[in-house]
């Protein structure tokens, strides 16, 4: 591995610790994991309409990890390495992206409405710490690295 290459992953890796670093943080101050596996196991008081809507965030959150990795993997479905920037112009990424950024707005909202309703973290709280586990989620998922397609 060259120096140059050791740079440019450090630098990335520096760029996802701005994410990975407050989302544990906040993740461990307020235990939100363990809030959220709570109220999805019922053991927390929940009721019916809690552990839906905890089964709901999580469901989305998949959806939205599920995607994400897709868009990883994309380049050697096709064979070619898509052009993210201009990803409105490219056929698959013009679809996935919108419903991506859709999953993360509706997991987000729902996880911070139900920490924020049926958890003893209280709305500011739970919005918080809805915000700290996308942060850890996304800055972890952000340390994948993405595969290059060489062409021949």
């Amino acid at each position: 591995m060259s120096t140059r290459s050791l740079v440019h992953f450090s630098r990335h890796t520096l760029k996802q610790l701005k994410f990975v670093l407050p989302g544990g943080l906040l993740t461990y101050y307020f235990d939100s994991h363990n809030v959220l596996l709570g109220l999805l196991k019922g053991t927390s008081g929940a009721n019916d309409w809690s552990r839906s809507a905890a089964r709901l965030s999580v469901l989305s959150a998949a959806v939205t990890v599920s995607l994400f990795l897709y868009v990883l993997v994309l380049p050697l479905l096709q064979g070619e390495q898509p052009n993210y920037r201009h990803w409105r112009q490219s056929g698959v990424l013009s679809t996935v992206i919108p419903v991506m950024t859709a999953s993360i707005v509706a997991g987000w909202s729902l996880l911070a409405f139900t920490l924020g309703c049926w958890s003893s973290l209280g709305y500011i709280e739970g919005t918080l710490a809805a915000s700290g586990l996308y942060a850890l989620a996304f800055g972890l998922l952000g340390l994948i690295p993405a595969p290059k397609v060489h062409r021949q």
